[in-house]
């Protein structure tokens, strides 16, 4: 059934996001049905408004916590597939008040899973995060390593939802396809460390102010490289099919680019030079930060998916559509 994705009703929760919006423009493009559903929250009309004369597009404004209203839209979708990129993607923002992830990150879950079981929806994607695995110390991590010990309340709730699309598979015969996503960038970017040094610049272009000592080291993916290896892995042979179960795979890039060198990045891009470069200290940027990260992806690299661009041509890349 997956193969074709021509024809495909899906529904794609969190849909006005930035990443889910690529994801939607991406499933439209294969020929897919789609009805988005966002609270706007975080995401933003804008981000589809491109979108707007797309007859196959369905956009609603809900919260999906809204019991009622996330039945009737199944009742109507009659859906294949589900991608449930629903989620706080500002960890900084929960470090302040745990709650939004309860409700925006582990809650959502369970209400689209319990959905699903309602209405015999048996296929999900989901959008999982680098964060369940917590602080290594920059050792590559892989989807064998069982001990998920994550650090921010943000990886905490992926790791809880992930807990319960496992539950549910065995339960109701479900199939599920889990990326870990590392750092996502590129168009209509909405927060993350290129965002806001590029807003901290455009504030006060005499100085830049970074979180911690600039060493911070992680995996940076464009997010084109993303879709295409969800595309890659939508087929019976690989990922969403019927009696795999739950299929977890790591996403992302070998290469890592440091915080030091993405404001580099910014500040040659801006036209800047000379200017004083501020560093608060300390390994991480703020609690339940994992200053060094690393992937093993062999498993999804022996799928023959491989990412186009590096962590530093991504962040390249993102710097130049965020200036634009």
């Amino acid at each position: 059934m997956m193969k074709d994705i021509s024809g495909m009703r899906a529904l794609v929760a969190g849909g006005a996001g930035f990443i889910g919006s690529h994801l939607v423009e991406a499933l439209l493009d294969q020929g897919a049905k789609v009805v988005c559903i966002d609270n706007l929250s975080l995401g933003s009309r804008n981000n589809l408004a491109h979108l707007a004369d797309a007859k196959s597009l369905d956009f609603r404004e809900m919260d999906i916590l809204d019991r009622d209203a996330l039945r009737a839209v199944f009742h109507s979708g009659h859906f294949d597939c589900v991608f449930h990129m629903a989620a706080n993607s500002d960890i900084q923002a929960s470090g302040e008040n745990p709650e939004v992830e309860y409700r925006n990150t582990y809650s959502t879950t369970f209400h689209l899973l319990e959905t699903m079981r309602m209405f015999k929806v048996n296929k999900l994607f989901f959008a999982s995060t680098s964060a369940v695995y917590g602080d290594r110390d920059g050792m590559a991590v892989s989807e064998s390593n069982t001990m998920l010990s994550p650090i921010s309340y943000y990886g905490a709730a992926k790791s809880g939802a992930e807990s319960l699309i496992q539950a549910f598979s065995h339960m109701n015969q479900m199939d599920a396809l889990i990326f870990r996503f590392p750092n996502v960038i590129g168009p209509r970017l909405t927060h993350g460390v290129i965002h806001d040094f590029i807003a901290r610049l455009k504030a006060d272009p005499s100085q830049l102010t970074v979180l911690g000592d600039g060493n911070q080291t992680k995996p940076y993916m464009d997010v084109s490289d993303l879709l295409k290896g969800l595309f890659h892995l939508l087929s019976p042979m690989q990922g969403i099919d019927s009696g795999h179960g739950v299929s977890i795979y790591n996403i992302g890039v070998e290469t890592r680019t440091s915080v030091r060198r993405i404001g580099e990045i910014v500040l040659a891009q801006m036209g800047l030079s000379g200017i004083p470069v501020h560093y608060t200290g300390g390994k991480g940027g703020w609690r339940g930060d994992v200053p060094r990260f690393a992937y093993d992806l062999s498993k999804i690299h022996q799928t023959g998916w491989r990412a186009a661009l590096t962590s530093d041509e991504a962040v390249e890349r993102a710097v130049n559509e965020a200036l634009k």
